[in-house]
């Protein structure tokens, strides 16, 4: 290791002024089992108080006598419940810590800092890692609830607290939270999140869940104190540099929009990924080098000395208050196991797994200096030891007797994993705002300062704001919107908006922010309205999709009562946070009962703008949804968008809601309300045709979404009475009382064609064929339009995509022309 030689060897408290005095501070301080680095850092500031706390030994003053002793005792604690795991359930998964044991003490130390300092909740995230060590000993989960799982017995209710909902989740990956005792009565929530074994995909729900927590959204404005929550994230030494996910989350930590006054970063580093060896998981010498590329300061760690432990994270903790930055602790350790204690480490590390087999716990390296110190002795460790594992194993029989007495009784069942969720239909809620306070709102929406100089080519955009209220109407897209977003926060719903350009909007249809165009002065109206009584957060978002929606995810879960909405610029662009919605904001109700009212603007449409910006591949939404666990929406009305949003809002059932939002409608004269839409009505699953004379009608055309406009202004339209278009708004959940009562107001109807502009194996015509070959009538024939199946979403060229899309609306047009159609009752598709 490259020693500095200090400038100054007096200022750094070294006896002397000449080398040899300072060389064995020098070592000490730097060639010993913690090592720092500091020097890739662009702040000066930083890397000389970094500098000075480290030569001077700030952090690194002995333990006290008392502090040894707990400190022994939690170590004694984390191996004695590993080992009796290992004996009582041998074979069964674990993922246990051993090697990395002084994580437990390690985040105790965390907890207390962030205590004395003012926070009220300390957010964790982690793998599978020695997850069962943490729940027990810093969430003080019950020794006996664990068990409970292992013998599969959560039905006995006095022992588990694995939430009951859907089809679970192993033990590992259950979050949990728990009241940790900080002493004079006085305690800190600390909130483990549920992660699934994508490992390092929770890094970024913690940064929002911890975002959330610090965030006071009474009133109308948002005030945030850092010192309130605090975020630890652990990770796994081939998964930090290895998953693309933690590069994403660790450019959140200075950005206005997601900063929550530095992360405290663990690698949990046993120094082999599953049974990768570290020359082949990542390009650098050290795991966390990633870091160096964000000003984050490292400090490596060996794990088998626990006061050098403690040290390390006093010395994190106290950067992370002074500089409000995240900071990174490299835990060197091994790990005892395989990666599950079903695999033999010895195949595929064989060396470095015989020199573990004869290394000594570390909980033994501790007492045996403990013991030679003369702070405890030998029978006090042995007693302490016999003390803890007799526990144990009482709590095991006492559990293994209540099953017996159970099973006996017939009380007990196995646990099934299979448990009831709340499927029933969500109530209406009143989502009409008078027209009167539509007006006021839209006045205070359009106010600017004297002197404000709005940008000329978008004066006039703004002023027919105030026209479209009148009688001929106008309300378009975004105006329709920002009177949702206005009304709710009157009504004291606070609201978080973000998104790649959400301020402008990318279609340059929002402008909730205006830029003076002489002076670039900012104003954004929406966040200073007379009567808002809470506070509307908005930002723009760095070109990341994974590991923003994963901040939104855990800033949603943390602040229920919050509409929190992501837009991602175009829709395609979702593909980038497919984990985040798969293993989190979809399976999360199932998994471990979490949901959220986390909203998604995901513009589609096709325009022949080509593949990426045509789709927001509402089929995998559509694939993915099933036991109500999301709401799925493609809206043709700027006033179904605004009764949707204000019912998202307002709806007691919180699930997460998918809207497939516009391009070419966010302009389109005919997509247009006036004020009664919004005052006087509510939501609309499904919308009819107006001006359709219901008795020769014989196809009736179900669509969602663009394609409606397409059809009915189409030319060939005016000229067939014989048909009608009737628009599916909401896809999930599926609605079929509003689909029967459309069809069955045709007395003459004989068929029914899906038509879209998706292809065949896209949008929604997998989901909506069987449901709807189910329902029809047996006397209606059925049938599909639209692109055939192909394995890109849309053409690369425009005049191909209006060749198509003409084919596709006149095809549906024409009654004259057979269409390939069979009675619904028919079983399957052909």
């Amino acid at each position: 290791m490259q020693v500095r030689i200090p400038a100054k060897i007096l200022r750094v408290g070294v006896p002397g002024e000449t080398l040899a005095d300072a060389l064995p501070h020098l070592r000490n301080t730097y060639c010993g089992t913690i090592a720092y680095e500091i020097e890739h850092i662009s702040s000066h500031r930083q890397r000389t108080w970094l500098r000075e706390k480290i030569e001077t030994g700030a952090f690194r003053n002995q333990l006290k006598s008392d502090e040894k002793i707990w400190l022994l005792g939690r170590l004694i604690k984390v191996d004695a419940f590993e080992r009796f795991m290992h004996k009582a359930y041998l074979g069964q998964k674990q993922f246990s810590v051993e090697g990395l044991d002084m994580t437990v003490p390690m985040l105790d130390e965390l907890i207390q800092l962030a205590a004395k300092n003012g926070a009220h909740e300390v957010v964790v995230g982690m793998a599978h890692r020695g997850r069962l060590n943490v729940l027990a000993h810093n969430l003080g989960r019950p020794y006996d609830t664990i068990f409970a799982e292992f013998e599969g017995a959560s039905t006995l209710e006095a022992v588990t607290t694995i939430p009951q909902g859907g089809t679970g989740d192993v033990k590992y990956h259950h979050g949990a939270q728990g009241s940790y005792e900080v002493g004079d009565g006085e305690s800190i929530l600390v909130n483990l999140e549920s992660n699934p074994s994508h490992l390092e995909f929770v890094h970024p729900v913690v940064e929002g869940a911890t975002r959330a927590a610090q965030t006071d959204r009474k009133g109308p404005h948002a005030t945030r104190n850092t010192a309130a929550a605090v975020a630890v994230v652990l990770h796994g030494d081939a998964a930090f540099p290895g998953q693309g996910v933690v590069a994403e989350a660790l450019n959140l930590q200075a950005l206005d929009g997601y900063n929550v006054g530095g992360t405290v970063h663990l690698i949990q580093n046993n120094q082999v990924g599953f049974t990768t060896d570290p020359e082949d998981s990542r390009s650098t010498r050290w795991a966390s080098d990633l870091a160096k590329g964000y000003d984050v300061p490292i400090i490596h760690v060996n794990a088998d000395d626990p006061e050098a432990c403690i040290s390390a994270v006093r010395l994190a903790f106290a950067f992370r208050k002074e500089f409000g930055h995240d900071v990174v602790i490299d835990l060197i350790g091994y790990r005892r196991f395989g990666h599950n204690e079903a695999d033999e480490p010895a195949y595929t590390q064989p060396e470095m797994s015989a020199l573990i087999k004869q290394h000594k716990r570390v909980s033994q390296l501790w007492a045996d200096k403990l013991i030679v110190d003369g702070v405890v002795t030998k029978q006090e460790v042995e007693a302490r030891t016999n003390e803890i594992w007799d526990h144990l194993t009482e709590l095991h029989q006492d559990l293994k007797a209540k099953i017996k007495a159970a099973e006996e009784t017939g009380e007990a069942s196995q646990q099934t994993g299979e448990y009831q969720l709340d499927r029933s239909p969500s109530p209406d809620v009143p989502t009409a705002v008078d027209a009167d306070r539509l007006r006021s709102l839209n006045g205070e929406l359009l106010a600017v300062p004297d002197g404000f100089n709005v940008h000329p080519k978008l004066i006039k955009q703004l002023e027919r704001r105030r026209d479209a209220l009148g009688e001929q109407g106008g309300i378009d897209w975004a105006h329709a919107e920002s009177l949702a977003f206005a009304s709710l926060l009157t009504e004291g719903t606070p609201i978080r908006l973000t998104g790649q350009d959400v301020e402008r909007g990318t279609f340059s249809q929002r402008h909730l922010v205006l830029h003076d165009h002489k002076t670039g002065r900012t104003i954004c109206p929406v966040q200073s309205l007379p009567g808002a009584l809470a506070p509307f957060e908005l930002h723009n978002s760095p070109l990341s999709e994974q590991a923003c929606l994963g901040f939104e995810y855990g800033y949603s879960a943390e602040a229920p009562e919050t509409l929190v909405l992501w837009e991602a610029q175009f829709g395609d662009f979702v593909n980038g946070a497919q984990v985040i919605i798969d293993q989190f904001m979809i399976s999360g109700l199932a998994k471990w009962g979490q949901t959220t009212r986390l909203t998604l603007l995901l513009p589609h449409g096709y325009e022949g703008s080509g593949p990426e910006h045509s789709s927001g591949r509402m089929e995998r939404f559509l694939q993915l949804a099933a036991e109500g666990n999301i709401r799925v929406a493609n809206l043709t009305t700027p006033a179904q968008y605004f009764h949707l949003i204000r019912r998202q809002a307002r709806i007691a059932k919180q699930r997460p809601l998918v809207i497939m939002t516009p391009k070419s409608l966010l302009r389109l004269p005919q997509a247009t309300n006036r004020i009664q839409h919004l005052s006087e009505t509510k939501f609309f699953p499904v919308l009819g045709e107006p001006r359709v004379e219901h008795d020769k009608v014989k196809r009736l055309i179900l669509c969602t979404g663009k394609i409606y406009y397409d059809l009915v202004g189409h030319a060939d339209r005016q000229e067939q009475e014989g048909l009608a278009v009737g628009r599916v708004e909401l896809l999930y959940p599926f609605p079929e009382g509003q689909i029967l009562e459309l069809i069955e107001s045709y007395p003459h109807l004989e068929e029914v064609v899906w038509v879209q502009e998706e292809p065949r194996n896209m949008g929604a015509r997998a989901h909506m064929f069987p449901r709807l070959m189910q329902i029809l009538p047996e006397r209606l024939r059925f049938g599909y339009i639209g692109r055939p199946e192909r394995a890109s979403p849309g053409e690369g060229y425009p005049a191909a995509h209006a060749t198509e899309q003409s084919r596709i609306i006149r095809t549906a047009l024409d009654l004259s022309v057979p269409v390939s159609l069979y009675p619904a009752k028919t079983p399957g598709e052909r």
